[in-house]
């Protein structure tokens, strides 16, 4: 049907991920594959963003972090795990015990269960020049970038007490290191006693600023005493906040972190905070934890959200399927869409023989009541029981036969195998699964000689990056099943003939949002021998 499209959405789904990094996508696939539905939700500005690489990951060693965020996003997505960027501005407990985490734009997302992944935000001292060089010539953790600079001149600014902790492993890594004692720290402490008679150089000294070679690498590190201390990296401990500001309205508030350089979320060994239902992990409970850990605690608990949930259930006896209740509130209004059949439907079916007919993702009918008036035999296929009964209400209306199969795409019997001429799906949103079940139950349900019309948005322009700081997306069309996946199951596959597959303007007539105006179209039919 053709699309009416409201300025805000408001999802439903059982688990809401705030933060997109390794610890939040970690936790989404444990999810996805325990069959929760899970939106995560990504400002795009992690903690090691200004990292051009990461290391003492096993299996990754030495993957930029956005490749690795990227791998780990095809992987959610492939169990229909949405990804959508935006910012969580306000996470709220609404009347019956769920989450809405409002978003910037005005989008929704409501859960039952929220993760914040969001991590911590570094806080430099304030000496020039050093944040034109964090993340490069810049570090703080000797395990994270350490080696890169072995036997180079490192300088390390030490800030706090705590930041005499790392002294000793820079100290393995190079014998040209420098400590300077900016600031926090006594010139007769034991640990400055102990580096200086290990050979270390200790200047007692504030700071200045960090220079620039012509290169624009660090070159040196200029004292308040007038000395310029030749470096080639420059090593800080900064201090740290977590981004809690989405929670405040829960009550969560963070603690004193042991060291004194920040706070951090406190959680029990289940990863749950005090808000009950608000889990955390990653960074922002410990900010020691490099990419590997914290994708880890992640995991673990992802894994713990679902048996919590999965306990639940058990003890309402109630399996309820999260993108069913998903799309139920979205027809539980006004009608969204115009009532009209898709334009590129009726360009691809207009001439063709009526027989028996299947619709998947049938939604208020459209398509189904247009099949009908043309002398199909049309089954109405959607996993909303109120999206089918706007179906049945208008096939009565205007006395038309319409059966109706009230089951989710994905299901392992999901419809009569070989039993219908035409299997149409326009934007359905079927969502993916590794091993393609939905794709599969399509195909299958095409009778020998039969045809099949998928037809989908163009999502290049949905796939256009927003400014997260206000706007976001309620929607990630690469967690649901597109044209290339349909195409790919067809490929090398004798028994089918692609006929059309091409994008093109949708019809005129189409009532659709702006950034919708092209349709992918596949239409292929099944060879008359199966």
């Amino acid at each position: 049907m053709s699309a009416h499209r409201p300025t805000t959405v408001e999802r439903h789904c059982d688990v809401a991920v705030v933060g997109g990094s390794a610890a939040g996508l970690a936790a989404a696939l444990q999810l996805g594959r325990q069959r929760r539905s899970v939106i995560v939700v990504d400002a795009g500005d992690p903690r090691n963003a200004p990292a051009s690489h990461m290391h003492s990951y096993l299996g990754h060693e030495g993957l930029p972090p956005s490749e690795l965020v990227a791998i780990g996003r095809e992987e959610v997505r492939s169990y229909g795990v949405e990804v959508v960027p935006g910012r969580a501005v306000e996470v709220r407990r609404t009347d019956d015990g769920r989450f809405r985490v409002e978003l910037t734009g005005g989008h929704v997302v409501v859960a039952r269960r929220v993760l914040a992944a969001t991590g911590i935000v570094d806080e430099l001292p304030d000496i020039d020049g050093l944040a034109e060089h964090w993340g490069g010539d810049v570090i703080h953790c000797p395990f994270c970038h350490g080696y890169e600079v072995r036997d180079r001149r490192i300088v390390q600014l030490v800030t706090h007490p705590a930041g005499l902790h790392p002294a000793a492993l820079f100290r393995q890594l190079t014998r040209r290191l420098v400590v300077v004692l900016h600031d926090g720290v006594e010139p007769d402490a034991p640990e400055v006693a102990a580096l200086r008679a290990a050979g270390v150089d200790v200047r007692s000294v504030r700071a200045r600023r960090v220079v620039a070679g012509d290169d624009g690498h660090v070159a040196a590190v200029e004292l308040d005493d007038g000395a310029r201390v030749a470096a080639d990296a420059v090593a800080v401990g900064p201090r740290f906040r977590p981004r809690l500001e989405p929670f405040a309205s829960l009550g969560l508030v963070a603690v004193p972190h042991p060291s004194g350089l920040g706070e951090v979320v406190e959680v029990d060994a289940t990863g749950a905070t005090s808000v009950p239902g608000l889990f955390a992990a990653g960074n922002v409970t410990d900010p020691s934890l490099q990419v590997l850990p914290s994708a880890a605690a992640g995991s673990r608990v992802g894994g713990i959200i679902s048996a919590a949930l999965a306990v639940e259930d058990l003890h309402a006896a109630a399996r309820p399927s999260a993108n069913e209740v998903d799309w139920d509130h979205r027809y539980g209004g006004e009608p969204m869409w115009s009532g009209n059949p898709n334009g590129s439907l009726v360009a691809e079916v207009a001439g063709m023989r009526p027989g028996r007919a299947l619709d998947v993702g049938a939604g208020e009918g459209g398509d189904v009541i247009w099949l009908a008036e043309q002398g199909w035999r049309v089954t109405a296929s959607d996993i909303s029981s109120r999206a089918l009964a706007r179906v049945a209400a208008e096939a009565e209306r205007r006395g038309l036969p319409v059966q109706l199969r009230h089951v989710d795409a994905n299901a392992l019997d999901a419809f009569a195998p070989g039993a219908f001429d035409l299997v149409s799906a326009q934007y359905a949103s079927i969502p993916r699964t590794p091993d393609g079940r939905g794709v599969r139950n399509l195909l299958d349900a095409v009778a020998p000689g039969g045809t099949l019309v998928v037809v989908s948005h163009d999502l290049e322009p949905m796939r256009v990056p927003v400014d997260t700081r206000t706007q976001s997306r309620p929607f990630d069309p690469d967690a649901y099943v597109r044209v290339e996946d349909v195409l790919a199951a067809l490929h090398g596959d004798d028994a089918w003939e692609v006929e059309v597959h091409e994008t093109r303007p949708r019809p005129p007539g189409a009532a659709s949002a702006s950034h919708h105006v092209d349709d992918v179209v596949l239409r292929a039919r099944r060879s008359p021998l199966g």
